[in-house]
């Protein structure tokens, strides 16, 4: 718990859903002590009476639990008005300056690992509530409410060409939070100015792109050089290398020329490796435009990751949220 007067901050976080609800549990919103807010635990139904409880958590330094109850049919008169029909909690905390679980998690971004948390909403003892590194956590009682999260790191996506249609297509991805690395034979392209969000630019022979980007196994690749004699050999590369998802622009009759030329030079591209190519990659959204183009590829991809097959909300029959 932060001392009144020495806090960095509120943070709210979503711990537990009961029915429906807009975010799950592990929503964040984080009221600095200058007031900005960032993040978000609801459609925005809910943040100004966060905002307002956070307030008076930054003056105590006393964290708060908040229940918003919208099962009953009377909350759409005089209650928040979610109509959700759901039960939500979430945990009020004032943040120290510069916590450990906070650097833990930098420091795990930066070398593309988990972080797992703990977040005790519920103890006898109030000083125990909060969030904390699990491994961190206090001992459990029986009647103690913990929230486990595992903070995974940004979607590692690699853009190989840095074309005019590669700058939509890692603005979306930088609007998602995934690390983009944009790779190019051309250094007047994968340039800071054409790509002022990625977190690599990366400019080297073809033949070099892939090993230069050192994706890790959970990368996802998109190769849009629109060069095929660039397009054969960083394909090559990808498929001999682990990343999850593979995406190819162009003609499936031009990806599987690429295919064939591989295959008559030697390499084997088996089952596992087709699996993970898309090509043509995106969705059919029936887009022309550089954007909607870059919608349909970010749409694909999100839903691969999420292991969803992309059909519209309405024919599914499963609750939304796993």
């Amino acid at each position: 718990m932060a001392a009144r007067g020495d806090s960095a901050g509120v943070l709210a976080t979503l711990v537990t859903v009961a029915g429906s609800s807009y975010r799950r549990p592990g929503a964040r919103l984080l009221l600095t002590p200058g007031g900005e807010r960032v993040g978000s635990i609801s459609g925005g139904c809910l943040e100004e009476d966060v905002l307002v409880r956070a307030q008076r958590v930054a003056a105590t330094g006393v964290a708060e639990l908040v229940t918003y109850d919208t099962t009953a049919e009377n909350d759409l008169v005089w209650g928040v008005g979610l109509g959700c029909h759901g039960v939500v909690q979430i945990l009020l905390e004032p943040l120290a300056p510069a916590p450990a679980w906070a650097s833990a998690l930098a420091a795990n971004r930066n070398t593309h690992r988990p972080t797992p948390l703990a977040v005790v909403w519920r103890s006898a003892d109030a000083t125990d509530l909060g969030t904390r590194l699990e491994e961190s956590q206090p001992g459990l009682r029986p009647d103690d409410g913990v929230f486990h999260d595992v903070i995974a790191p940004p979607v590692p996506l690699a853009i190989f060409g840095a074309g005019d249609d590669a700058q939509p297509l890692a603005r979306f991805a930088d609007g998602l939070g995934w690390r983009v690395t944009v790779a190019d034979p051309r250094a007047e392209f994968a340039t800071q100015a054409r790509f002022p969000t990625a977190a690599a630019r990366i400019v080297a022979p073809a033949e070099q792109l892939v090993a230069r980007a050192a994706l890790p196994a959970d990368a996802v690749a998109v190769v849009m050089t629109h060069r095929y004699v660039h397009d054969v050999p960083v394909l090559h590369a990808l498929l001999a290398r682990p990343p999850a998802f593979i995406g190819l622009l162009g003609p499936k009759q031009r990806a599987d020329r690429i295919l064939a030329d591989l295959t008559d030079g030697g390499f084997v591209v088996g089952a596992e490796a087709r699996a993970r190519l898309h090509a043509p990659v995106g969705l059919d959204l029936g887009g022309n435009t550089p954007e909607e183009v870059a919608l349909s590829i970010v749409a694909e991809i999100r839903a691969v990751l999420s292991g969803r097959d992309a059909r519209p909300l309405r024919e599914r029959r499963a609750p939304i949220h796993g």
